[in-house]
């Protein structure tokens, strides 16, 4: 029962990871003309997906490793390995993806329509290695 109930944990803190940054696609278009209050706003929410998927990503690291130590795999399965990998590079890219192109949307004189198409490939770079994070852990391929 304890491991149904990480996998629930697991899947959906996947789905919190994910999840928002599909919302933020649409606002990256508004970004470019926004200015003032409407400005802030769209900042505030790329800044609440990040901090949301950071926190579900505790959950789901927490949850993978229980998972990996209560269950029938191991550390060194294929699809564990490439999960892992994509994990910590998308680590990497999370934290210089998003928020020094907000800092610099704060500054005067900075190109908006030039960060507001960085910000898009980010947001979608970053939905990529999600999904194939997710792919590794529904498919399970085994690789070698």
């Amino acid at each position: 029962m304890l491991y149904r109930v990480l996998i629930y944990l697991h899947v959906s803190s996947v789905i919190i990871s994910i999840g928002p940054f599909f919302v933020l696609l649409p606002l990256v278009k508004k970004l470019r003309k926004a200015k003032g209050a409407e400005q802030d706003v769209i900042m505030d929410a790329f800044r609440f997906a990040v901090r949301l998927t950071m926190h579900a990503g505790h959950v789901l690291v927490t949850t993978g490793i229980l998972m990996v130590v209560m269950g029938p795999w191991t550390w060194t399965t294929p699809w564990i390995v490439m999960t892992l990998l994509i994990m910590f590079c998308s680590l990497f890219f999370l934290a210089r993806a998003f928020s020094p192109k907000l800092r610099k949307l704060k500054e005067d004189g900075q190109n908006r329509i030039d960060i507001a198409a960085k910000l898009n490939r980010s947001v979608w770079i970053y939905i990529i290695l999600l999904m194939a994070m997710l792919w590794f852990m529904v498919v399970k391929p085994n690789l070698w």
